[in-house]
């Protein structure tokens, strides 16, 4: 059985599902701060609560036969990391430590983790792998840093073993349009995009239109929802058999501006996008793009979902239907 720590949020509930269909048996901690137990089957144990409370975490490990822990709990708002790090340190680092702890008293000794491309910071070159060196801008990927090193350590002292996923832009929806994205506020460019030509936005901003890039906007690489799901997947069967802990990045390689993006949402959803043109925000970088050809390699991980248009497809299926 696997624990998912935030498996209710849009990364965790994908996973689970994924998770499911492959037989696989999940029981789900969520404190339901930005989760969504409308997001999860109802086959699954949901436990509501901080997996910063040691006793709670004895009672879930005494409870269930937890073999293996896969993490996606954190607060992810770079703006707000900036002004409230207290919150960001104490929920994303060192409530992470607390259940690395409960996994070393119960013998628990495989975790999967969410990190960031947030870790790495100002991009030196590109496509970024997982040699580029780390210098975080924000507590946000800085509390995701941290937790690497103390994932190292712990390997080295006590034999945990861990694979940590970096991120790049998670998009999409599930593809049955079963569960989708779903944050309060919605910060991602895509469903902001979707929600401007459903009316539900006057129009969308683009922060930035002078960038050293083909039309002048910032280049992110999207990557699509299950796609993550499935890489967590191979994550937890490489640790079951034996693979080394390692950090692996999860991106498409493939790069696409804002601009691409809008006319992609205005071609999937034949609805008229409203644009409002703003000055560049601090810290955004012209362009993210990833190297992922270690966990090809590796983890045997390929995306199924690389194209910008079927990503949108997805993302605009949920949302012109969400329930949640």
């Amino acid at each position: 059985m696997i624990l998912v720590i935030g498996g209710a949020g849009y990364i965790g509930s994908h996973y689970v599902q994924y998770a499911l269909e492959q037989g696989t048996e999940i029981v789900v901690l969520d404190s339901l701060v930005y989760g969504h137990r409308e997001a999860l089957p109802a086959s699954v144990p949901l436990i509501e609560g901080d997996m910063g409370d040691p006793a709670l975490l004895d009672n879930l490990f005494q409870t269930y036969p937890i073999e293996a822990v896969v993490h996606f709990a954190a607060y992810a708002y770079v703006g707000e990391s900036v002004e409230d790090p207290s919150k960001y340190y104490n929920n994303n680092f060192i409530a992470t430590v607390t259940v690395l702890d409960a996994m070393r008293r119960h013998n628990v000794n495989n975790i999967v983790f969410s990190s960031t491309c947030a870790s790495y910071g100002n991009p030196q070159y590109m496509p970024m792998d997982e040699k580029h060196p780390q210098a975080p801008i924000n507590p946000y990927g800085e509390s995701k840093f941290f937790v690497e090193h103390v994932l190292r350590a712990y390997n080295h002292a006590y034999g945990l073993n861990f694979v940590a996923l970096r991120y790049f832009n998670a998009a999409g929806a599930d593809p049955a349009g079963r569960i989708g994205e779903s944050h309060n506020p919605e910060t991602h460019l895509i469903p902001l995009v979707l929600q401007t030509a459903l009316g539900q936005r006057k129009s969308i901003n683009i922060f930035g239109t002078d960038y050293d890039t083909p039309d002048g906007t910032c280049i992110r690489d999207y990557i699509h929802i299950l796609d993550l799901a499935q890489a967590h997947s191979l994550a937890i069967n490489y640790l079951t058999a034996g693979g080394k802990s390692d950090i692996f990045n999860l991106g498409n390689g493939l790069g696409f501006s804002v601009r691409e993006v809008i006319a992609t949402c205005q071609e999937v959803s034949q609805c008229p996008i409203a644009i409002t043109e703003s000055p560049r925000r601090a810290g955004d970088p012209p362009r993210l793009i990833a190297s992922a050809e270690k966990a090809h390699a590796v983890l045997g991980w390929k995306p199924l979902y690389p194209d910008l248009k079927t990503i949108i497809e997805h993302a605009w299926a949920w949302e012109v239907k969400r329930p949640y």
